[in-house]
């Protein structure tokens, strides 16, 4: 199920990229390229859909991603697992480090003839 969500998340990706690559920016955008478009459906119109559509594709991702994530939080048993819950984990299993030996006493020194 989280194949599914991920593969809808990736396109609503790419459908709200081409439709913001697709509005008129300050400096003309790619959507004065569509003339043709501008004069059946006018140029306000135009902006009203690829706006509304931006939008709508925006929540569209926000709800998807908060769907993927609560559905992957109660397939795991409502317990998501960090990588500082992990490493306190490990540390609970591995069995503690040796204390350090006390240095042994330095050999005498020969003495002299």
């Amino acid at each position: 199920m989280s194949t599914v969500f991920s593969l809808l998340i990736l396109v609503t990706c790419i459908l709200l990229i081409l439709i913001v690559l697709v509005q008129n920016s300050k400096g003309g955008g790619l959507s004065s390229t569509f003339s043709a478009s501008n004069q059946v459906m006018g140029v306000r119109k135009t902006t009203d859909f690829l706006e509304k559509a931006t939008w709508t594709l925006a929540a569209t991702l926000i709800v998807l991603c908060l769907l993927a994530t609560a559905l992957k939080s109660t397939s795991e048993g409502g317990e998501t697992e960090t990588i500082s819950t992990r490493k306190a984990e490990e540390g609970a299993s591995m069995p503690a480090p040796a204390a350090p030996q006390a240095p042994k006493a330095p050999a005498k020194a020969p003495a002299a003839p």
